[in-house]
């Protein structure tokens, strides 16, 4: 399977016990006959809310690899028992066979080597990308899927294809308000779940990690 993980150390964690966070993954992967594709560093980054301890911000660790389901348990509890890791997030990104694909697709606004997102004008389907904000209202008015429509989908560690389906009060915006499918509904709730679990959306308003 190939999956991604999202780890959130310390903020004030030093830089030997940050390359020990790599390590780990990499040492599991080994034990496993994994293999990494992706390792990128998003940098500090200001939680959208202040963890239940207070904490406001933490440096993120992202990571796109090859590894057996059940190795993958030994990897949670490393993780899990790790005292530098405030957050971590573990999703299945597909199978073998699509892991061209999937490595291709990646992109975030958080990161500097992959920096990008699937709404730019060269990823939408009609390349229109300049006044995004009036497209998605043009297309709720119509009662129509914007998410059909440019052909992408909602992605919790790219804001800008669900941010906008965020009110004022972390609420989620229905798809009879929004226009949005039923299956891109199912996608966008999923994809803020997860924003919010690693603290990259707030759970009491539209707020956005920063």
């Amino acid at each position: 399977m190939i999956y991604e993980l999202a780890l959130v150390a310390k903020a004030e964690l030093p830089e030997n016990e940050l390359e020990a966070l790599s390590s780990m993954v990499k040492d599991v992967l080994s034990e496993g006959e994994g293999e990494l594709f992706i390792e990128d560093d998003w940098g500090k980054l200001n939680f959208a809310q202040p963890s239940s301890k207070g904490v406001r911000r933490g440096l993120f660790k992202y990571f796109i690899f090859k590894l057996d389901p059940k190795t993958n348990k030994e990897l949670t509890r490393r993780i899990r028992i790790n005292e530098g890791i405030l957050k971590s997030l573990l999703v299945k990104l597909g199978e073998v066979k699509e892991q061209d694909e999937l490595i291709k697709a990646y992109k975030t606004p958080y990161s500097k080597k992959y920096k990008g997102s699937a709404t730019s004008p060269a990823n939408t389907e009609e390349g229109q990308g300049a006044d995004l904000e009036k497209d998605k209202k043009r297309f709720a008015r119509r009662k129509s899927c914007w998410f059909t429509a440019k052909r992408i989908k909602a992605d919790w560690k790219d804001p800008t294809t669900y941010s906008w389906l965020i009110n004022e009060f972390g609420k989620i915006s229905p798809a009879r308000v929004t226009g949005v499918s039923r299956r891109h509904q199912r996608i966008v709730n999923r994809a803020i779940k997860r924003a919010r679990q690693i603290g990259m959306v707030s759970h009491l308003s539209n707020r956005l990690a920063e």
